[in-house]
């Protein structure tokens, strides 16, 4: 593939730093790549001059959090100007709200017998790369393998930071509507990240992307990593149902890990990409 729409450096949790993780999409055949950190446009600036040394397109990108149906979504924005006020305000919010989440974690493991999780955590990410955002779930996987207290980090996840576990923080995210207000306020493009990575039913599934269509919504990430076929196969249908434009991308965080930066399940060939509205690293006019 020689372009991924989704990808993450040691801005939020990944574990490269934006300008090795730009080599390493060169290298790998990526010509056209999108940095989309969680909650942060920290990356961008060293990731863009990466990029022009090597002549790629670099598309700036950022993968927000928000809520719907009592769930944490995640909706990923495309072409905007950093510097846009909307955005700025926004990613403020989130960045003090990540803070906040972070230090709950870390009381909550104390609790447990588990303490200066913060601070270990926070060590772990400074090793990775110098990074003014709140440490991430990843980062405390990381502390509590180091610290004895769980043998890998799927056991981290499995018994502590995982889904419905102690530290699965809940965060007072946006709303879905003002996410994508907020993104179409910085004249970005709107996808849908990984709809299948939500534990919904396929009804629930459906009124999620419609609702993201009625808050102005542009594509939905049919493409995410090595997914199975079967949902790929059925965001397709979805994609086509609603007439909308799609998105792929490797979602990728660490060498070895979920999935390879530029590595990912073809796109079905009917479906309109959105990276074909870039143009030069801008996309032509939000409609």
């Amino acid at each position: 593939m020689n372009v991924d729409l989704h990808c993450h450096s040691t801005a939020s949790d990944g574990s490269l730093a934006p300008a090795v993780l730009v080599a390493r999409a060169f290298e790998n055949g990526v010509r056209v790549l999108s940095l989309t950190d969680h909650d942060t446009t920290e990356g961008l600036a060293e990731a863009r001059t990466a990029a022009l040394g090597l002549g790629m397109q670099l598309v700036n990108g950022v993968e927000l959090s928000c809520t719907w149906g009592g769930a944490t979504i995640h909706i990923l924005g495309y072409g905007f100007e950093v510097d846009a006020p909307a955005l700025v305000e926004a990613i403020g919010r989130l960045h003090e709200g990540r803070w906040l989440r972070a230090e709950e974690i870390s009381r909550k493991l104390a609790m447990k017998g588990m303490p200066g999780a913060l601070e270990g955590a926070r060590a772990i990410q400074m090793e990775l790369g110098d990074s003014g955002n709140a440490p991430a779930r990843p980062h405390f996987a990381e502390f509590l393998v180091r610290g004895g207290f769980v043998k890998d980090r799927a056991e981290a996840f499995r018994k502590w930071l995982g889904a419905g576990k102690l530290g699965d923080v809940k965060q007072h995210w946006p709303t879905l509507e003002d996410t994508v207000a907020t993104l179409r306020d910085s004249k970005a493009w709107v996808s849908l990240a990984h709809p299948s990575h939500y534990d919904f039913t396929r009804s629930k599934r459906r009124k999620l992307v419609a609702d993201f269509i009625q808050a102005g919504g542009h594509a939905i990430e049919v493409v995410n990593g090595l997914q199975p076929a079967d949902q790929v196969g059925s965001l397709a249908i979805l994609a086509r149902e609603f007439g909308l434009l799609v998105s792929a991308g490797s979602d990728f965080h660490a060498p070895g890990a979920w999935s390879e930066i530029g590595v990912y399940r073809p796109l079905p060939e009917d479906l309109p990409p959105l990276w074909c509205r870039f143009k030069n690293d801008q996309p032509t006019a939000v409609v």
